[in-house]
Formats: structure tokens, C-alpha cells, sequence
């Protein structure tokens, strides 16, 4: 078969297809991998896992109308000239004008994934714009539009589920849950978890709904009785989103030298190997993959009672489900955890074991060829 996998940066692809991309090579298939933003470097990777990389434009975020009709119908014409059997388009953009090009293209099997509902579908506890209520309805009427052209949507968790088919009444011929969309477990190797001094690592953006805000009140709260413990924050800035952490809180944490700050890292596995406990209080997430790679690691989870988090913890088995936005609530898990330190270990092989039955890519891309309806032949580890 010829296959378009459509999604958004060359990044992404090379972090979290290059398995499945493998898989589809080692069986015959040909793929043609779209990304925006390919250079010389991130083309070479791609080829390696055996696809053909295709630059194609788009922008990622808001909604030009004219601008995306024009990067559609430029969509279209590639992929009419490829001549494709089945094109696969995941992220919200993608799956919305990937599917519709697919579509004018008479691609015959045309499938999409979500991985989240992101920012528009996130309980923020405040009063919601009219501009945000706008957009919403935006988004919703083009899924609507474009749902209506795919075999299968393909979502990560139940509750996307509930909100986009029963809430918001879009129709899809099917859809199913496919879970975390794996990793590779070898890259993340299972490894005990130091309890002295005990540590608690967040891995995500610095925005306030991936909770960062309460990990860092919690961080004060926990510091005030047990002032040895380490807590540790990977990640960035994003101060073109309105809910980032400032850079003068930022300073603030740095100067008083209340939770270590590395930044971004290339090597976030040394890190998960030094802390004890990996935690997530987001408002909503897909199927965090971040998660995924601490639980692969072993390492027990306090994370957010939301939509995405909670299927990644069995609460009281691998770790806890708190209250979305209550830094006490993060805070008293935390001291649980130091109090018991026993636990940690202890809930860190249950959430290895979770990992290794659930989110091991060789597992997880059949399952999705399965739902592609894509035949191999030829199961292999990349």
C-alpha cells in the first residue's frame, strides 16, 4: 500500500513515529511522511526509518480561512499526484484539512487521530471568552464537516470520546480508543528510584493547565516540613501562550532555590532515573507521554483526576489521583510518599508493569494497523 501519514512538525514525526514508520517499511509499505518544517537534517532521519519525507505548509495554530483553503488545495494536488491508498492524518489540523484534501484527492481510505482536545476543551475554572466560545464553535463545525469523510477517528481516551461524539453530536462512521500511542521501551529503561533524598520531577511546558503553578505551591508546602526533599521542573517557557509562567517567577524560583530548573533537556531519561516520583497536575490531557515514559521507567505518579491523566493511574496502585488545581491536595501526596518511602518503589514496579503491558509501540502500532485495516506480515522491534 502507499501511505501519507500527515501530521505537523518533523519533530514530532521523528519522536513518536519513527516505530510505526518502521513497522509499515518492514512490510512493504511505501510512506510518504508529511511535515511543515523538514530541513536536511530532520529529511535524513526520516528517510532512515524508511519513509519518503514530504514538506507540505500549514499553519499550526489559528484560523486563517483563506490561508488554510489555499494550503489545502496545495495539500490536494500532492496528494493526488502520489496516487495513495489510505492517508492518515492525526493532530487537530491536520485531521481536519489532511482528511479534506484526502478527500478531493479520492484517497480511499482516509482515517484521523486526536491526541487531546486541547486548549478549547479544557475546564479552566474561569469565565470562558466570547472569542474562545467563538473558536470553539469554529473547530467543532469543521470537525463536523471533515468527520464525515473518514473509515475511523482514532482518540486516546474515553472521555475525548464522551465530549466530541455525545457533548458536541459529531458523527463518525466509527471511532475508537487507542490508548497511549506507545514508546519505544528500551529507550526508557526500568531503573529503581532513589529515596534519599526523596524527589519529584514535573515534565511538561511551564503553562498553568499543565499545573505548573500548583507544583510549584506545592513545592512550598512540602519544602516548609521536610526542607531536604528535591523537586525538580523540565521544560520551557511559552510566552506567546497566555497562560505560561512568567519570567519574573521564574527568576523568583531560581533565586531562591526552591525547585531545580535545567530547562529543556535532550536527555530527559537521566533525569526520570534521579527522582522518585514523576508528577502531572494538568487540567486535561490526551494520553500524556510524558507520563508514559516515567511510568516505563518505573516511577509511581501523582497526577490529575482529568480527562487523559486518569487513565494512566490506577489510584493507590502506581501512584495517586488528586484534585485538578489544588496545590494542598498535591502537596499531601507528596508528603504521603515521603512518610512511606516504601511506596515508592513499591508503586514505581506497578507502574512499570502498567507500561509494559500497555504502552510498548511494537503492541500499540499493531493495534493501530489494526484500526487502518493495514496488513503486515512482519512484526519488528526498531
Amino acid at each position: 500500500m502507499k501511505i501519507a501519514l500527515i501530521g505537523t512538525t518533523a519533530e514530532s514525526l521523528i519522536q513518536f513515529r519513527k516505530e510505526l514508520i518502521n513497522l509499515l517499511h518492514k512490510n512493504g509499505h511505501v510512506v510518504y511522511a508529511f511535515a511543515i518544517d523538514y530541513d536536511d537534517v530532520t529529511k535524513e532521519k526520516v528517510k532512515s526509518f524508511g519513509a519518503i519525507p514530504v514538506h507540505y505548509c500549514f499553519s499550526r495554530t489559528g484560523l486563517n480561512p483563506f490561508s488554510d483553503v489555499i494550503n489545502t488545495y496545495k495539500l490536494y494536488k500532492i496528494l493526488k499526484s502520489l496516487k495513495l491508498d489510505l492517508a492518515f492524518s492525526y493532530f487537530s489540523k491536520p485531521a481536519i484539512f489532511g482528511t479534506l484534501a484526502a478527500k478531493f484527492a479520492r484517497i480511499q481510505k482516509r482515517y484521523a487521530m486526536l491526541e487531546g482536545l486541547g486548549f478549547f476543551f479544557t475546564n479552566s475554572g474561569g469565565q470562558v471568552s466570547l472569542r474562545t466560545k467563538l473558536l470553539k464553535k469554529i473547530l467543532v463545525s469543521l470537525y463536523k464537516v471533515s468527520f464525515r469523510h473518514i473509515e475511523s477517528l482514532i482518540l486516546l481516551n474515553a472521555d475525548d470520546k464522551r465530549d466530541l461524539l455525545v457533548n458536541e453530536k459529531i458523527q463518525v462512521k466509527k471511532v475508537h480508543i487507542l490508548g497511549g500511542i506507545g514508546l519505544n521501551m528500551s529507550d526508557y529503561p526500568y531503573c529503581p528510584p532513589p529515596v534519599e533524598p526523596v524527589s519529584f520531577i514535573f515534565v511538561a511546558r511551564f503553562l498553568q493547565e499543565k499545573g505548573v503553578y500548583e507544583f510549584i505551591e506545592a513545592a512550598k508546602i512540602v519544602k516548609k516540613k521536610f526542607p531536604e526533599t528535591h523537586f525538580c521542573m523540565l521544560g520551557h517557557l511559552d510566552l506567546h501562550n497566555p497562560g505560561s509562567l512568567t519570567i519574573e517567577r521564574l527568576n523568583d524560583l531560581k533565586c531562591n532555590n526552591i525547585i531545580e530548573l535545567p530547562g529543556h533537556v535532550d536527555n530527559v531519561q537521566e533525569w526520570l532515573a534521579k527522582a522518585s516520583v514523576f508528577v502531572l497536575p494538568s487540567w486535561r490531557e490526551g494520553f500524556p507521554r510524558s507520563t508514559q515514559e516515567a511510568m516505563a521507567m518505573g516511577r509511581a505518579v501523582i497526577t490529575s483526576d482529568v480527562p487523559g491523566c486518569r487513565d494512566t493511574v490506577v489510584d493507590g496502585v502506581n501512584g495517586f489521583l488528586i484534585k485538578p488545581k489544588s496545590a494542598e491536595e498535591l502537596a499531601d501526596k507528596m508528603i504521603y510518599f515521603l512518610n512511606e518511602p516504601d511506596e515508592i518503589k513499591k508503586m514505581g514496579e506497578a507502574s512499570y508493569n502498567i507500561a509494559k503491558m500497555n504502552f510498548d509501540s511494537s503492541i500499540v502500532n499493531i493495534n493501530l494497523l489494526s484500526i487502518l485495516d493495514i496488513p503486515i506480515n512482519t512484526i519488528t522491534k526498531f
